[in-house]
C-alpha cells in the first residue's frame, strides 16, 4: 500500500503471513499477534514479587512494571504486538569440537551463539515493512522494554511451565523471544494453549538451588542463571551448586520432559558466525586481559560491561572443577590471590581452599572481605 492512501481499519490473517515470511529468513520460525493492551497479569505478578524480595535487586522489567507490561507506553495509540520466536536448540554433535585444556566452564545453551542478534534484525525487518506501509513500529528483543514471554503467551504461541519458561506448543522452550509493537491492526485470532505440564514437577525437583519456590515463580537469589550474572561477592552457599557453570544454567530445561522430547523437530539455524561454544576454558578467561573478554564474550549481559564478574565465575569454577596439582591452576590462583581486586582475591581464596591449595593463602589481607573468606570455617 502507499502511504498517499487511507490506511486500512483492518489487515488480514494474509498481510501477518506476508511479515511472518519476511522474519523467515532469520530464523524467525513462530509468529503470532496479542492486543497491545496492558498485560495486567504479569503487571501484578511484577509488583508482587518484587516486594517480596524474589527478584534479589534483579532490574530487567522488574525496573518499571507499568512500562514494561504496557505497549501503549512503548508506541503510542499501539494497536497489536507482534510476537517472534527462534530457536536456539542444536544437535550437540554440531558442537565446536575445540578441545579445552584448561578448566571447561559450560555455557548456557541460549548464549553458546548469539541468536539475539538475527532475532532483532527479523524484527527490524517486519517493522520496516510496517513503517513503509504507513504504521508505527518498533522492534523489542532482549530489552527491559516489555515482557516478551507474557506477549508470547497472549499471542497463542505457548504456555507457561512450572519452571517459568514458555512452552512453545510441539517444540519446547528452547526459544529466544522478541516483539513489534506496532499501530497497525494486525487480526488477534489467538487462541489459548492449554496447559502441557499436568502433574509433573521435574524442573521444580531437579533445579539444584531449589529456586523454583512454586509453579511458574523464581526466587531470583537462588536461580544460578542470575547468580551468575548479578554484580558482588557470590554466596558461599551457592559456589558448590555452580559447579563448571560460566554462564547461564539450562537445568530446569533439560529436566523438562516436553521441551527434551520435542527440542529437536526445529533446530536452531546458523547464528553469527556459525560457530557453536559450550564451553571456554575458564583458565584462558583469567589469563587474557579485559578488551579480549569483553570482544569474546561481551554479547553477555555484563553488569557495566566489567569483566571482573566474568573473572569471579570462573575461579569458582577452577575452585570447583580444577585439578590443585595443575600448574597453570596453581599459577592462576598466585595471580588473583595477589590481584588488585579484593573481590576477586576472594574467590581466589575460597578456589585455593576448594582444591586443598591452603599453602598458597596469604596469612591476612587488609580488605574486610578477604579477610573474612581466609577466616571462614573450611
Amino acid at each position: 500500500m502507499r502511504r498517499s492512501e487511507p490506511l486500512p481499519d483492518h489487515l488480514d490473517e494474509a498481510y501477518v503471513a506476508e511479515l511472518a515470511a519476511i522474519a523467515a529468513p532469520f530464523g524467525i520460525s513462530r509468529v503470532g499477534v496479542a492486543p497491545a493492551t496492558v498485560l495486567e497479569r504479569a503487571r501484578r505478578e511484577l509488583i508482587r514479587r518484587r516486594a517480596a524480595g524474589l527478584h534479589d535487586g534483579m532490574q530487567f522489567t522488574y525496573k518499571n512494571p507499568e512500562r514494561s507490561t504496557d505497549p501503549q507506553a512503548a508506541v503510542r495509540s499501539a494497536r497489536a504486538v507482534l510476537v517472534g520466536a527462534r530457536s536456539y536448540w542444536y544437535d550437540d554433535r554440531l558442537a565446536s569440537d575445540e578441545q579445552h585444556v584448561g578448566v571447561p566452564a559450560r555455557i548456557a545453551r541460549y548464549a553458546q551463539a548469539d541468536h539475539y542478534r538475527p532475532l532483532r534484525e527479523g524484527l527490524w525487518a517486519v517493522a520496516h515493512r510496517l513503517r513503509r506501509d504507513g504504521w508505527k513500529a518498533v522492534a523489542f528483543a532482549d530489552d527491559n522494554s516489555m515482557v516478551d514471554r507474557e506477549i508470547a503467551h497472549a499471542a497463542g504461541l505457548g504456555w507457561f511451565g512450572k519452571n517459568a519458561n514458555l512452552l512453545l506448543e510441539g517444540v519446547g522452550s528452547w526459544f529466544v523471544l522478541g516483539s513489534v509493537v506496532t499501530t497497525a491492526p494486525l487480526p488477534v485470532a489467538a487462541r489459548p494453549v492449554p496447559d502441557g505440564c499436568g502433574s509433573c514437577r521435574r524442573c521444580i525437583d531437579q533445579c539444584p538451588t531449589g529456586a523454583i519456590v512454586e509453579p511458574g515463580v523464581i526466587d531470583a537469589a537462588r536461580c544460578l542463571a542470575w547468580v551468575l550474572q548479578k554484580p558482588g561477592m557470590i554466596d558461599r552457599q551457592w559456589r558448590r551448586a555452580i559447579g563448571d557453570r560460566i554462564y547461564g544454567c539450562d537445568d530446569c530445561q533439560e529436566a523438562c520432559p516436553p521441551t527434551m522430547r520435542l527440542g529437536g523437530r526445529e533446530p536452531a539455524p546458523p547464528a553469527g558466525d556459525g560457530r557453536v561454544e559450550p564451553a571456554l576454558d575458564a583458565l584462558e578467561l583469567l589469563a587474557i586481559d579485559d578488551e579480549a573478554v569483553l570482544a569474546r564474550w561481551g554479547r553477555w549481559y555484563v553488569t557495566d560491561r566489567e569483566p571482573r564478574w566474568l573473572r569471579r565465575n570462573a575461579l569458582v569454577v577452577v575452585g570447583n572443577s580444577g585439578r590443585g596439582d595443575d600448574a597453570r591452576v596453581q599459577h592462576t590462583l598466585v595471580r588473583y590471590l595477589a590481584d588488585d581486586d579484593p573481590m576477586l582475591r576472594a574467590h581466589a581464596v575460597w578456589a585455593a581452599r576448594a582444591l586443598g591449595q591452603h599453602h598458597l593463602l596469604p596469612s591476612d589481607d587488609p580488605d574486610p572481605v578477604v579477610a573474612a573468606e581466609l577466616n571462614e570455617p573450611w
